[in-house]
């Protein structure tokens, strides 16, 4: 799609003389910024951290038994649903980062959309997100390490696993740019291995139930109604649809931002659609009794699947493949969050921003934000041993503060193009921009409300509302922060330039 009126665009062709990568380095110019990282990341390797990072094995894995005891198997639904309204927000987020390809994601959108005030909120609460997304991801590990080494599934197991994890990702992600990429893309082969070629497999070969369990509750409504269970188990889909705004988290190592991380972002939640909901039917299809999952009785079921399907030596083997799709999901959520908190402190937007904002030329990447990315989330994971319910506590927290953070920079587009905003990167939507706006704020902040949404009334009240109470402490503190310091004020870097002057007067 061409670029449309607004700020005059970066030429489609590079100009004679020029190199691509002096061509980047002259927009980030032209955009307030200096060129420090490396531009090593190809489209492919761009592509595969986005997938990585969404992570259909991660996704359907972690919550896929909690779904199904949840609503029954038409919980894949929500997973079908999900996936649209997030290609809606993709959409959005593509124009932006066309337009403006510097690291620091959702943050770096919302400052040039809207303002530093508005930015620095968004900026607060996604990086927050992440980090506590990292500590779910981790510790959704634990099960599947323990039935590869055959041990108890404890608590204290599945903490040290996660704390492990963090570690091996750590040192990978200190290695820069091209360890990252070629992690991202081993990543990738393993996470098409142990998810697309699985579930194909199971679906083909090991069928216990026929498609129509997919409209079949089984019960899962109580006395209730079913859309209070489905909605209580769409979160399974909610968690899987994010890790595309990661393309444009590292802008700035991609070459040709404007053109291949669009692409890529839209690849990311197609691709990843498609694995996600192939590998949900698959082991939907192959359970033998799908009573026993929603009794309870069988907690795991993909582990006795793939024992059922492919014996003991198979299921080890597919087990340290879903090991290297947990890693590699952990190892690309680390990248993005150290590119979103460096952004933050490279604009001396938050206390601490000269470590936070230092990049390291010998190890080409941003080592105080990395180790922010590191830290904390082995902090939210040893803080886990005081929730009976940690993973599913960590992730409904986690969503929620993603969604929150996705839908302040659609809510800054939308109100961005009411001011006479005109995307103007390589890529834009056109004339459908506005409806597709306006589509993805309404799915968001529905999705926002249904997560947040309290629904275990017989624990302690502070543990049935601790998703709503964790959000409203982050804001909170936040908000605080911001009033008092007011850290937006000492950043001169540019903000609210998407309207052009001559829109505004």
């Amino acid at each position: 799609m061409s670029a449309t009126e607004g700020l005059p665009p970066v030429p489609d062709a590079v100009p004679k003389g020029l190199d691509q990568h002096d061509e980047d380095r002259r927009q980030l110019a032209e955009l307030g910024y200096e060129s420090h990282f490396d531009r090593a990341m190809s489209l492919w390797a761009n592509f595969s951290l986005g997938f990585t990072y969404l992570s259909p094995v991660v996704g359907i894995y972690s919550l896929f038994a909690v779904s199904i005891a949840t609503a029954g198997p038409p919980a894949m639904w929500s997973v079908v649903i999900a996936g649209i309204g997030q290609f809606l927000v993709a959409l959005v987020f593509a124009e932006v980062v066309s337009q403006f390809p510097i690291a620091g994601g959702v943050y770096i959108w919302a400052r040039r959309l809207i303002g530093r005030r508005y930015a620095w909120m968004t900026g607060w609460i996604y990086a927050w997100a992440l980090l506590f997304t990292i500590a779910g991801v981790a510790y959704g590990a634990g099960p599947f390490a323990a039935s590869l080494f055959g041990v108890d599934v404890t608590t204290g197991w599945v903490v040290g696993c996660g704390l492990v994890i963090l570690g091996i990702t750590g040192v990978i992600n200190f290695t820069g740019t091209k360890n990252l990429s070629r992690a991202a893309q081993i990543g990738f082969v393993a996470e098409i291995t142990g998810a697309f070629v699985i579930g194909l497999y199971l679906l083909l070969f090991e069928r216990e139930n026929d498609f129509g369990i997919f409209f079949d509750s089984f019960g899962t409504q109580g006395d209730g109604t079913y859309v209070g269970a489905f909605l209580a188990a769409a979160l399974i889909g909610l968690y899987q649809y994010y890790g595309f705004e990661a393309c444009g988290d590292v802008a700035e190592e991609v070459p040709d931002p404007g053109r291949r991380i669009p692409k890529a972002m839209q690849y990311t939640v197609i691709v990843g659609g498609i694995v996600a909901i192939l590998v949900y039917i698959g082991y939907a299809m192959a359970i033998p009794s799908i009573e026993s999952v929603i009794s309870g009785e069988d907690a795991d079921p993909i582990s006795a699947i793939l024992s059922s399907a492919f014996g003991t030596v198979g299921s080890k083997i597919f087990l340290i493949i879903v090991l290297v799709s947990f890693l590699s999901c952990v190892l690309s959520l680390q990248a993005a969050a150290s590119r979103a908190i460096y952004a933050y402190g490279r604009d001396d937007m938050v206390f601490a921003s000269g470590w936070l904002g230092r990049f390291s030329p010998s190890l080409g990447i941003p080592p105080g934000a990395l180790t922010v990315a590191i830290l904390i989330p082995g902090v939210v994971i040893v803080g886990s041993l005081i929730s009976e319910d940690a993973l599913v506590r960590i992730i409904s927290f986690a969503v929620l503060g993603i969604y929150i953070a996705f839908q302040l920079v659609v809510l800054a587009a939308l109100i961005a193009r009411a001011r006479g905003w005109k995307p103007a990167g390589k890529w834009s939507l056109g004339r459908w921009g506005w409806p597709v706006n306006i589509a993805a704020l309404i799915y968001g902040v529905s999705a926002s409300i249904n997560v947040a949404w309290p629904r275990t009334p017989d624990v302690p009240w502070y543990d049935n509302w601790i998703v709503i109470l964790g959000t409203v402490v982050v804001v909170g503190i936040g908000t605080i922060y911001m009033v008092l310091a007011k850290p937006y004020g000492k950043s001169n870097a540019p903000a609210g330039d998407a309207v052009p002057s001559s829109a505004k007067s």
